[in-house]
């Protein structure tokens, strides 16, 4: 029997076992879909913290409950902070994060190491899965020599494929298990043995011709919202140049039964995809001598917005005959995204730290992130919202937590500003602002 016929049959019969590498937001809800479809899995990494937290029955992701975990060890799933684990598995999949530089460039470090892990550990007969955001080429220009230089023939001693993750931290409609899982293997071996695995724990494989195309896929995703949300950011711009509220204008375009898709503006992006990924495929385009246009574009207008609402919070102070030194300003929501407690990449961030910069006295309110450090501020969530709302002199809404109703907040101040949506209006408009207050 052939190594990938012998991979094959124990992927069929639940009997390979699967090593997810990285048990951040990615890999820990990958491990559990795997336990969960009856595979003997085994999560590595390198934090001893996290891993005792994780053997102890205690989630750090949102997306998997306490109770989820303890059900996915209990089902003899393992966790351990030993990479020898690795040479004794079936499958490997590595999660591992892709930041970018501070110049932009992408830090392969985290793929670097645990792909080096895993080919040190390497034996025939195994498939490694690298599901870590990157650009086009990685798969086949960074894992697959470090194979080769273990003697390995892809395709024949050892099967390599990349599927990129698609998580959105906080969903419950789309899932690790619900959420099309695109695949592209080194050889056409590589792919069947990958989609047989992947099939097993997840509802749809979507197979592609070639790792490239399954990398650029996931780049591509994320560059199609950022660019359109660069869009509705700039119309944003536009709008308060020309006195008129961009969300009136989205909600009329929206009414388009076709050929409209609605995207809205917002203090910037945030999270671990969106402001990152798009970048990969700009720094590679670089190095062929190619200008990737729109992203460069959208990432320019995306990044302006923090400085934007810091122009905003200021012109609606000064409307009150007040300076943003010594105001207290009061910054609600500081997650990426509503109904998480997720900071990466929040622009609530870069928000508090312009503020701070111009001497407000920076406080802020977060129902999910009670306390945070960004520069050199150390911040709490203030106790009681209605307290802070009635002291502060300016009130702005950058994440829009389902707690928050911006017709409650906008009675509760005498500046509110809402950068997610319109303000509502107040009982006497100025119809020099359609928005309402401030």
């Amino acid at each position: 029997m052939t190594l990938h016929a012998r991979l094959l049959d124990r992927i069929a019969t639940r009997d390979a076992q699967v090593a997810i590498v990285g048990l951040g937001y990615v890999g820990l809800p990958l491990a559990v879909a795997f336990a969960e479809a009856g595979f003997p899995v085994v999560g590595f990494d390198t934090s001893a913290a996290r891993v005792a937290e994780l053997a102890a029955g205690r989630s750090h992701v949102e997306d998997v409950a306490d109770a989820t975990l303890r059900a996915a060890l209990d089902a003899g799933m393992r966790v351990t902070t030993d990479p020898d684990v690795l040479a004794d598995v079936d499958a490997i999949s590595i999660c591992v994060p892709t930041p970018l530089r501070k110049t932009r460039d992408p830090d392969l470090s985290h793929v670097l190491a645990a792909s080096e892990a895993v080919a040190e550990r390497m034996r025939p007969g195994q498939l490694v899965v690298l599901e870590s955001t990157t650009y086009p080429g990685t798969t086949r220009e960074v894992l697959v020599p470090l194979l080769d230089a273990r003697g390995l023939t892809v395709g024949e001693d050892a099967f390599v494929v990349f599927s990129p993750e698609r998580v959105d931290p906080g969903r419950t409609d789309w899932t690790t298990r619900t959420t099309p899982k695109v695949m592209g293997g080194m050889t056409p071996a590589c792919l069947d043995v990958g989609t047989a695995l992947y099939a097993a724990a997840v509802d749809t494989v979507v197979p592609v011709s070639s790792p490239e195309v399954a990398e650029l896929t996931k780049i591509f995703e994320n560059t199609f919202r950022a660019v359109n949300i660069g869009l509705a950011n700039e119309l944003l711009l536009m709008c308060d140049r020309l006195g008129l509220d961009a969300w009136e204008v989205i909600e009329a375009a929206a009414t388009k039964p076709f050929g409209f898709m609605r995207f809205t503006p917002g203090p910037g992006l945030g999270g671990h995809c969106l402001p990152v990924d798009p970048h990969y495929l700009s720094w590679k385009l670089r190095g062929l001598d190619y200008t990737a246009r729109f992203i460069e574009l959208a990432s320019e207008v995306n990044t302006s917005m923090p400085r934007f609402w810091l122009r905003k919070v200021q012109d609606a102070l000064n409307e009150q005959g007040k300076a943003v030194r010594g105001s207290t300003v009061l910054v609600l929501g500081v997650a990426y995204k509503p109904d998480v407690a997720d900071l990466r990449e929040s622009p609530a961030l870069d928000i508090l730290a312009l503020l701070d910069e111009k001497g407000a006295d920076v406080q802020y309110h977060d129902p999910h992130v009670p306390a945070l450090q960004h520069n050199h501020m150390a911040l709490t969530s203030v106790a009681d919202l209605d307290v802070a709302l009635g002291a502060a002199d300016a009130v702005l809404l950058v994440t829009d937590h389902a707690g928050y109703d911006p017709a409650r907040l906008a009675a509760s101040t005498d500046v509110f500003l809402n950068s997610r949506g319109p303000v509502p209006a107040s009982d006497h408009p100025d119809p020099e602002h359609p928005g309402g207050h401030a």
